[in-house]
């Protein structure tokens, strides 16, 4: 068994062991937190075993499934999937550590229920970027909608019915449509081969070859299944209702991990298998992308829920990552990548300190905190750290990242690249206009102890009727720190994610610029 199956099978395991424990959720609590922790731990040995300058398809495991079709459960990794799947690791014991801490169960719902769903979601996400075989990974692309379908839908705020239903139904359209084309691309292998194949490996081979028009349809099947996922505008309006109606641990894997789905099958299923139409089509896509940029920034300022507010800014980071991705730039491409990592890194503690505010609030509307700093010293720190991460601050995380996109995609789109950058400005100003309105000014008591989050029921601006507010504490602050150092020691020293993930991208210009 390799590590990469190993790590998909253990949370399925765990997740049956903690859904047993319904009457039990301190034990449940427990269980499902050692076993994301053990997955974890698996992805370190996985990230040792990984040479760079090996194949491009490492860790490989395959079995027969329907071999009538040529289809087969077939998994491997890539350095890009690898740091997706690195992420996913580090989150989930994050989000099941915090549970309680940011997320009130709904009555009569138990911890194992929630959480055996939560570990089911890692594992079938896990599986998503390791698939080989194009079929399977069509089938776990729907397949993990079914997760969190359940986590918005029965442990979401007011609207979460309407909220997980639009989110089923837009990323199950286009799954559909993606199924069409790889059907379309199976059919090319038959023809050509005299059998078909969902290889992912014979395909790239294959497809590549077949005429311009050809590619262009069975292009856009993929693109609107992963346009939708990322999201791009216009295909986005799921995100913000989803976003805003989730649990906060439940955001935390949609908005940092669940959408990369989309930005890795540009780069995995998108520009490989066809290239021509890639490059044809890269002019409207980078439209899109930009638009994104803007339209993400701008809508982001109008906002007055937290969470929504970073769905908006999250939609023009994607918009941005989508930017690199089809400048055809490697410096460009690596910058998107890292990206990505950094961008969950980033966005789930930005997620997770919401979620600590609102705990202690009662309330995601903005305009309901003020001088909060003041009262929680450390929270409003950690809040600072996250919002800096987000904005691409020198020093942290995300900057290297942000600054390859610019790098490369000037050379080619200078254009495209100084309206996104204005956009990017712009969502950097409204993260720390949240934290100036929310941590700075006169402390407001309006939601800390009116609205149920503090220990009394009166109004009361004045700071000496908010001190019952508590600032962190030691569990809490065991939950943030990983993030935290990681952060900061990306920020000064990135080499290990961008040597991991440079070959791959060389892969990936190389199958590009080998179309006709």
């Amino acid at each position: 068994m390799t590590l990469v199956l190993a790590t998909i099978l253990l949370p399925l395991v765990g997740a049956a062991v903690v859904a047993g424990m319904k009457k039990n959720d301190r034990l449940a609590t427990l269980t499902a937190l050692v076993v994301s922790l053990l997955t974890f731990l698996l992805v370190i040995p996985m990230w040792a075993s990984y040479t760079p300058s090996g194949d491009r398809i490492q860790q490989k495991s395959s079995m027969d499934w329907i071999p009538n079709f040529g289809i087969h459960i077939s998994f491997g990794i890539d350095g890009i999937a690898l740091v997706m799947i690195a992420v996913i690791g580090l989150l989930v014991p994050i989000v099941v550590g915090a549970l309680g801490l940011t997320d009130k169960l709904p009555a009569g719902r138990s911890a194992g229920g929630f959480l055996s769903l939560i570990l089911v979601q890692e594992a079938l996400t896990i599986a998503v970027f390791a698939a080989t075989d194009v079929f399977l990974f069509y089938v776990l692309f729907e397949i993990m909608l079914i997760p969190m379908y359940f986590l918005i839908g029965g442990y979401g705020g007011a609207n979460r019915q309407y909220a997980a239903v639009k989110f089923f139904l837009y990323s199950f359209l286009g799954g559909l449509i993606m199924l069409a084309s790889a059907i379309g691309a199976y059919s090319l292998a038959s023809d050509k081969l005299g059998k078909g194949s969902f290889d992912w490996e014979t395909l790239v081979t294959v497809v590549r070859d077949a005429p311009l028009g050809t590619q262009i349809w069975l292009f856009l099947g993929f693109f609107l299944a992963f346009a939708i996922k990322a999201p791009l505008v216009p295909f986005h309006t799921w995100l913000p209702d989803a976003a805003g109606q989730a649990p906060i641990g439940v955001a935390v894997l949609l908005v940092g991990v669940l959408d990369k789905v989309g930005t890795f099958g540009f780069l995995r299923y998108c520009l490989p298998m066809f290239p021509d139409a890639s490059k044809e089509l890269a002019p409207w896509v980078l439209v899109l992308a930009v638009a994104g940029v803007l339209y993400g920034s701008i809508l982001a300022a109008g906002q007055r829920d937290m969470k929504r507010f970073i769905a908006y800014v999250s939609i023009a980071h994607f918009g941005f990552i989508a930017l690199g991705i089809f400048t055809f730039n490697e410096q460009a491409m690596v910058g998107s990548v890292s990206y990505m990592l950094n961008h969950s890194l980033a966005t789930g503690m930005l997620i997770v300190v919401v979620g600590l505010i609102v705990m202690r609030g009662g309330s995601t509307r903005i305009s309901d905190y003020g001088g909060m700093a003041k009262v929680t010293p450390l929270l409003g720190g950690m809040l600072l750290i996250a919002g800096l991460s987000t904005l691409s601050l020198p020093g942290t995380n995300s900057f290297i990242s942000e600054f390859l996109v610019l790098l490369g995609s000037f050379v080619d789109y200078p254009v495209y690249t100084i309206i996104a950058t204005v956009g990017m400005v712009l969502a950097a100003a409204y993260v720390l206009w949240l934290y100036q309105r929310v941590m700075q000014g006169p402390v407001r008591g309006d939601a800390l102890i009116g609205a149920g989050g503090g220990p009394g029921t009166a109004m009361a601006p004045e700071l000496g009727a908010t001190k019952a507010i508590k600032d962190l504490g030691g569990r809490e602050i065991a939950i943030l720190a990983p993030m935290v150092v990681l952060i900061i020691a990306l920020g000064f020293y990135p080499k290990p994610v961008l040597d991991t993930i440079t070959p791959s991208v060389q892969a990936t210009m190389s199958s590009v610029q080998g179309g006709k």
